[in-house]
């Protein structure tokens, strides 16, 4: 069986569940789902910066709106756990959990404990960290010592 860390930071849609569960073929795939909630204030700038860049106004404006820390805790635990379903659904294996703190930390700890084939990054294009080198996928690729996949989440409306 072939063991993937899929690392997200929001619900999976049923494009995102099909993309990543059909990423080997027909091998037998096991998800170990790490949910990162949304970032602190620093994060809140760089995700409008992000908004602005491609176009997208109104969501910059809206950025810092979200609840954040222990109020982000419950939405992030129905995230996963929808996520956690749609896998299943889907005929994979998949548990999971909600990192806060050093995620890094905990995804190479997850790799190691798990002996993982490798790590999916899933998230929405954040092209300041990405220039930078600083987004998820870069620093991972430093860090677990497996394959690092980077792939970009759809949103709702193109469901």
């Amino acid at each position: 069986m072939f063991t993937s860390v899929l690392m997200i930071e929001k619900p999976l849609t049923s494009v995102d569940v099909e993309f990543v569960t059909t990423l080997h073929g027909d091998e037998t795939v096991s998800f170990i789902v790490l949910m990162q909630p949304r970032g602190d204030q620093a994060d809140v700038l760089l995700r409008a910066i992000d908004d602005v860049a491609m176009g997208e106004l109104k969501e910059a404006r809206r950025e810092g709106g979200e609840p954040e820390g222990k109020e982000a805790r419950p939405l992030a635990e129905r995230a996963l756990d929808a996520s956690l379903r749609a896998l299943r659904a889907a005929g994979c294996e998949a548990v999971g959990q909600v990192v806060e703190d050093h995620p890094l930390n905990k995804m190479k700890a997850v790799v190691d404990e798990s002996d993982a084939d490798e790590v999916i990054v899933l998230t929405a294009p954040h092209y300041v960290e990405e220039f930078f080198h600083r987004d998820w996928a870069s620093r991972a690729r430093h860090k677990v010592g497996v394959p690092v996949l980077k792939l970009f989440a759809h949103s709702d409306e193109e469901e």
